[in-house]
């Protein structure tokens, strides 16, 4: 099977330099659709779907494979020579963040800047590190999941977006959500909420972009701090927004980072 079947890859604009963005738990490359037409006119955009996400092969989602973020990392590396992309700028956007940096680290000098939005290397609190949740909340939070897959989307999608006053946003992710297979859905969250990429940070030689919204109960203010700190060579925004997806509520404050940085 083809890598960009498999991956649903799509590409557009008229640069010549590559732009990848990645999307995050539970959701699809439509979630960059007010984002990535910004670059097309510089960059040669390109997205995708996670095996298990959107478009992409559902046959070819391996347990083995995807029981950890490498095997996802695996994946964009794969994507970025079947198109023999080199000096790439990734855009991850949550646990992708975490997912480019392992392919970053893994192939060196395949990208050239990377941009993490609300990335978070350990969401479970640890001696002298705040994640943002307890062991015991993480727990209960995959049992939900487990339990019951559409209530847990109802019920985590407005949180994870906030925004509250701007309910098409929460229901946006929360369609997003029940749309996922649910047994995939449910690997890929444990997966998630049970890393702890906090020894890879220091290993990423590329230059970072971490784009932090001033609220988020997903990945707080600290944790994007201590990213930064622990990265070599990174530049931290505080965005004017909420919520764990500033793509889709404060493209703008995104788009205009992202122009800065590149």
């Amino acid at each position: 099977m083809s890598v960009l079947v498999r991956n649903n890859v799509v590409q557009s604009g008229s640069g010549s330099r590559p732009m990848m963005f990645a999307h995050g738990f539970g959701c699809d490359q439509n979630m960059w659709r007010f984002v990535a037409p910004h670059f097309e006119q510089d960059f040669r955009v390109i997205l995708f779907d996670h095996v298990g996400a959107g478009r992409s092969d559902l046959s070819a989602y391996d347990r083995a494979k995807y029981a950890d973020l490498t095997g996802y990392a695996a994946d964009i590396v794969e994507i970025c020579r079947e198109l023999d992309l080199r000096d790439v700028i990734f855009v991850g956007h949550s646990v992708s963040a975490m997912i480019g940096m392992l392919a970053a680290i893994e192939v060196p000098g395949l990208f050239g800047g990377m941009v993490f939005v609300g990335p978070s290397p350990r969401y479970i609190d640890d001696a002298g590190y705040s994640g943002g949740f307890t062991e015991a909340q993480i727990d209960e939070l995959l049992e939900f999941l487990d339990d019951n897959h559409m209530g847990w989307s109802a019920a985590m999608g407005p949180v994870i977006m906030g925004n509250a006053d701007r309910p098409e946003l929460a229901e946006e992710l929360v369609n997003s959500f029940c749309r996922t297979d649910p047994e995939i859905a449910k690997q890929f969250a444990r997966v998630t909420f049970m890393s702890d990429n906090r020894e890879d940070l220091p290993k990423l030689r590329v230059p970072t972009l971490v784009l932090q919204c001033k609220e988020d109960v997903i990945a707080g203010q600290q944790v994007g701090e201590y990213v930064h700190r622990a990265l070599p060579d990174s530049r931290l925004v505080i965005l004017d927004a909420t919520g764990h997806c500033p793509n889709l509520s404060a493209p703008k404050e995104v788009v205009a980072a992202i122009k800065a940085f590149v």
